[in-house]
C-alpha cells in the first residue's frame, strides 16, 4: 500500500478526506448561495452586479487611486 500503511487505514484517511472536502463545498456553497439561473441574454461589461451576503452596500464610493 502507498506509504507502506495498511489498506484500512488508507481508506479511513481516504473517507475522511472525501467528506471533508465534500463539507466544505457544501458550506462555501451555502454561504455564497451563487446565481445558478442562465441568462437569456448576456450582460454587458459592467452590467454584471455581484454581492456578498451579510455585506451592506457602501454608502460612498471607493476613491480611485489616478497613477
Amino acid at each position: 500500500m502507498p506509504t507502506g500503511v495498511s489498506w484500512a487505514t488508507y481508506l479511513k484517511m481516504f473517507a475522511a478526506s472525501l467528506l471533508t472536502m465534500c463539507a466544505g463545498a457544501e458550506v462555501m456553497h451555502r454561504y455564497y448561495r451563487p446565481d445558478l439561473t442562465i441568462p437569456e441574454i448576456p450582460p454587458k461589461p459592467g452590467e454584471l452586479k455581484k454581492e456578498l451576503l451579510g455585506l451592506k452596500k457602501r454608502q460612498h464610493e471607493p476613491q480611485i487611486s489616478q497613477q
